[in-house]
């Protein structure tokens, strides 16, 4: 009986410790907490969100086919310059590193495929996800086409 009462008595002390740090405000008046989320400039509507380059031009989500991507993959697009340079958002993890490749162009699409190359070696990797932004270079202006994302690994 008494380990429960002390029990009890510990965890309402540890409460209105935590409670009375929280409270910057006056008193009677909650506190407000900080979100952690940063503020930036609005997604378009129609494009992915993610992070563009100040210079970049997002391509609307309905010229992006990620079919050949994993659910959760990263769908951003953009165009830099005249639009012969096509930048995407990679996805790395621990001692993989993402490289992007234009697999053909068409008149109608651009084909660019996203490898993460792991190492044949086994070693000791850290459990991080990082989203790398990458470029492909065309040979005329991405425009109107649609850009088919594609993804896989291998080891070397």
């Amino acid at each position: 009986m008494g380990t429960v009462v002390g029990t009890g008595v510990l965890l309402l002390v540890m409460t209105a410790c935590g409670s009375a740090q929280l409270g910057s405000g006056s008193a009677g008046s909650p506190a407000t907490l900080p979100t952690g989320s940063s503020v930036s400039e609005p997604t378009p509507p129609g494009v992915a969100p993610g992070e563009i380059p100040p210079d970049g031009k997002p391509v609307a989500l309905s010229k992006i086919d990620t079919n050949g991507l994993v659910a959760d993959h990263p769908k951003t697009v953009w165009t830099q310059g005249d639009g012969r340079t096509v930048g995407v958002v990679g996805q790395e993890g621990g001692c993989g590193k993402v490289s992007a490749s234009v697999l053909s162009q068409a008149a109608d699409s651009v084909k660019i495929e996203l490898l993460e190359t792991l190492p044949l070696e086994k070693k000791m990797c850290t459990m991080d996800i990082r989203f790398p932004p990458l470029t492909v270079s065309l040979d005329a202006p991405l425009g109107d086409r649609t850009v088919v994302l594609s993804s896989r690994q291998e080891q070397k």
